[in-house]
């Protein structure tokens, strides 16, 4: 997905449209951070992150006993930045799809 491509044929009124779904559904890495600070052992951060199969996976097994866990602390960052390209895809092709 590379949303500058899908972005370029955009117009500002349509950017902006994209850019104020992006504040409303896009994902905070502080936000993540906290969770997994506060509840990393439960996969609070996959369930913030929209990872659910997962999350339910680190709950039963305690974040795998913390190894699983401490692991996420390196990938968080790269989980949110995906998701909220995917975010933001899906908000380009609705702006895209409501102005054919």
């Amino acid at each position: 997905m590379n949303n500058l491509l899908a972005k370029k044929d955009l117009t500002a009124e349509q950017l902006a449209m994209v850019q104020s779904e992006m504040n409303k559904k896009g994902k905070s890495k502080g936000i993540a951070y906290a969770l997994w600070f506060f509840l990393g052992g439960l996969g609070g951060h996959r369930y913030y992150a929209g990872n659910v199969g997962m999350a339910i996976a680190m709950t039963l097994t305690l974040g795998g006993l913390g190894i699983w866990a401490f692991i996420d602390v390196f990938m968080i960052g790269g989980a949110i930045e995906k998701k909220n390209e995917e975010i933001e895809f899906e908000a380009i092709q609705l702006v895209k799809t409501l102005n054919n």
